[in-house]
């Protein structure tokens, strides 16, 4: 079965039960399945397809295809941006220069995604974390990292290139430095 079929089967499930518990109750209030904490239904589908320009920032697209991470960096004034913008909020310039997002940043804080959206459902739980990187940005991404005792502010990270499926794109994650070796 797809994963578009998949989706449909489980939200008529909800649908179904969250039309039961409405003839209960007269609310579209239903208990989370891990937390037991209340959740809205809100009935309305939202189905979004877009296409945007990437033009001006392509190289950041590239970067990642070569398994690399680009921020920008403004010739003008010197803030530097990630993600990368093609035009400096600052100084409102379009003189930027992309610098390649190396080494080991620092995990500045991180969350454990329990409760996920419909879109990231097929997903286990995840972690989101921000590093920051010599580079003078902070990044924000998926952790690497599945036991949440293994992770605290202030570990040493890096990025990595990865290919995210079942969607099967490339993004990038922060992946702990392993400190042992």
């Amino acid at each position: 079965m797809s994963q578009k079929k998949q989706m449909e089967e489980y939200m008529k499930q909800v649908e179904a039960f969250v039309e039961e518990v409405k003839k209960s109750t007269g609310l579209p209030i239903v208990p989370d399945q891990r937390t037991g904490a209340a959740l809205w239904f809100d009935q309305r589908e939202l189905s979004i397809r877009y296409t945007i320009s990437v033009e001006r920032i392509r190289k950041f697209f590239e970067g990642l295809a070569e398994g690399k991470v680009y921020a920008t960096k403004c010739k003008h004034c010197g803030a530097t941006y990630f993600p990368p913008q093609a035009d400096c909020p600052k100084c409102r310039r379009g003189d930027m220069e992309w610098i390649e997002i190396t080494g080991e940043g620092e995990l500045l804080t991180y969350t454990i995604i329990y409760t996920k959206p419909a879109s990231f459902a097929h997903y286990p739980d995840y972690t989101v974390g921000i590093a920051r990187f010599p580079q003078g940005v902070n990044v924000l991404a998926w952790v690497r990292e599945t036991d949440p005792k293994k992770l605290r502010v202030g570990m040493k990270v890096r990025l990595e290139v990865v290919r995210r499926q079942p969607e099967n794109y490339l993004t990038y994650e922060l992946v702990p430095v392993d400190e042992q070796g």
